[in-house]
């Protein structure tokens, strides 16, 4: 007989994982299934910031920046040590948007959210601020503001593990083949990708957050009718040699419009994005094209002294936006508001799909999805998130400096750098990776570059890590620092802690 479940939960982006947090912690019984890792596709490829979306005031979008911007604070006490606050520059270029229409903006950006803990915006002058100096000599006056920075894919993570630590089963490589409504109930078939076996369970009800393959998933798995419009948008980074040595990141006006972010990244490298592009064909191989790095140079190198092309990037990332089609005329102007869709009725089990979104208003959509179920399922307990840490977040007042030399001390024997790393990735939990090591040795075999066989075990063991991409570029962003060498033998490791699990399995 099959298991019968609360909700099963397609997808394991920002949303699916918000989804099943949100309802394990009203005491639901959860099981969220991703076809490959969590935060694979879209939920790590973004811009990586928490932010209002100041541009979204120009389209009216008023509703989501003040969610957002109020989300913003929300999320950097849940989380401040993978989210802190940047202070953007903005450089007034006088042949775009005029300095009223930018003062009104940020006037506004500072006031809908009924922003607390984050500075407001001011003017500056270009020519006696340290921002001005990689700057070209034109550009005289900008405005400052702030928002937030998050490691993306870590978000993800935490929000899973959150669900699994109040109840919730989290399968990553484990694909949906299907789901049939059977009266009050779906059947649906899970396939563990590592050895093909299948299970089938049961749910009261199915969440649809696929992202890009939200619409293909109520076709193809759920056979259904065709879904509301998803328009399918690619944005695509590129990282380049740090072009500038303090710690303001940039947002530029472009001639067409749009706006583009050069962004400190990783200490030693900036970011730039990001494009907007409509896209059609596979979600799952989606790529960098050359006309997108051109764009990207070209709007950089009309603001830097320093100019870069093609041959300086050292990384590219590229994803697909699921957002939902409200007919804009362009992709940079279609709504990244998020719709949910509720197929359900008089003893037919709810299906909940998840079209468009944001990261930053991830725990609201999460919020409306459960208020949504609720209509078929009846009361499922208050709205909880809002004042909940995220796993590793409970720093006292959000205060990760503070913590940071706390745990420098209780850790003296750790390099600065380590420490940091540790504590920016891990939080609180940084106590549980170090498993009461007193000094280097402890931390097991070092693969080089500062990875320690501790954190591997860690982050298999809590994190659902199985692979050196998993660790290297969605657990962390270590694959831009590491030699080629460690990456083999951090393929060589896993291969060996597989190999001994499967024997103790069969033992």
């Amino acid at each position: 007989m099959a298991e019968v479940l609360d909700i099963v939960v397609v997808g394991g982006g920002i949303n699916g994982a918000g989804i099943a947090r949100d309802a394990a912690g009203r005491g639901l019984s959860v099981l969220l299934c991703e076809k490959n890792d969590l935060a694979s596709a879209t939920s790590s490829a973004s811009t990586k910031l928490i932010h209002g979306g100041l541009r979204y005031l120009e389209y009216y979008e008023f509703r989501l920046v003040r969610e957002a911007l109020i989300e913003r604070e929300v999320l950097l006490r849940a989380a401040p040590h993978i989210i802190w606050p940047l202070r953007f520059v903005l450089p007034h270029n006088k042949g775009l948007r005029p300095a009223w229409m930018i003062r009104l903006g940020l006037f506004l950006y500072d006031h809908l959210g009924g922003r607390k803990l984050l500075p407001a915006s001011e003017g500056i002058d270009l020519t006696r601020h340290p921002a001005g100096e990689p700057l070209e000599a034109g550009l005289r006056k900008a405005f400052v503001y702030s928002d937030c920075w998050v490691q993306d894919s870590r978000l993800v993570v935490l929000n899973a593990m959150d669900a699994a630590e109040r109840g919730a089963e989290v399968l990553t490589r484990t694909e949906c083949l299907s789901a049939r409504r059977e009266g009050a109930h779906w059947r649906v078939v899970l396939r563990d990708r590592h050895d093909g076996s299948q299970r089938e369970v049961e749910a009261r009800a199915l969440v649809n957050a696929a992202g890009p393959w939200t619409a293909e998933f109520i076709e193809r798995r759920v056979g259904l009718n065709k879904a509301k419009s998803l328009r399918l948008v690619k944005g695509s980074h590129i990282v380049v040699p740090k072009l500038f040595d303090h710690g303001f990141p940039y947002i530029f006006q472009n001639p067409d419009g749009r706006i583009v972010f050069a962004i400190p990244y990783e200490d030693d490298f900036t970011l730039i994005g990001t494009t907007d592009v409509d896209f059609t064909g596979d979600a799952a191989a989606v790529t960098i094209s050359e006309e997108e790095t051109r764009y990207l140079c070209n709007a950089v190198n009309a603001y830097f002294k320093r100019q870069i092309s093609a041959a300086d990037v050292v990384w590219t990332y590229s994803g697909v936006r699921p957002l939902y089609d409200d007919a804009a005329e362009s992709a940079a102007a279609a709504t990244r508001d998020y719709v949910l869709e509720l197929d359900a009725g008089p003893g037919r089990a709810p299906l909940l799909s998840v079209f468009g979104g944001k990261i930053t208003t991830f725990r609201k959509l999460a919020e409306h999805a459960i208020e949504k179920l609720a209509e078929s399922l009846g009361p499922l307990g208050a709205p909880w998130t809002a004042g909940a840490a995220l796993p590793g977040g409970d720093m006292p007042n959000a205060d990760f400096e503070g913590c940071l030399r706390r745990f420098q001390q209780d850790h003296a024997w750790l390099p600065a750098d380590l420490a940091r790393r540790y504590l920016r990735n891990y939080g609180t939990r940084a106590e549980r990776l170090l498993a009461g090591a007193h000094d280097l040795a402890g931390l097991g075999e070092h693969f080089g570059d500062g990875l320690y066989a501790v954190e591997i075990d860690y982050l298999m063991r809590y994190e659902w890590a199985e692979t050196a991409e998993d660790v290297l570029w969605r657990r962390s962003k270590l694959g831009l620092h590491v030699s080629d060498g460690l990456k083999q033998n951090l393929d060589d490791a896993f291969k060996r802690r597989r190999l001994a699990n499967d024997r103790q399995e069969t033992a």
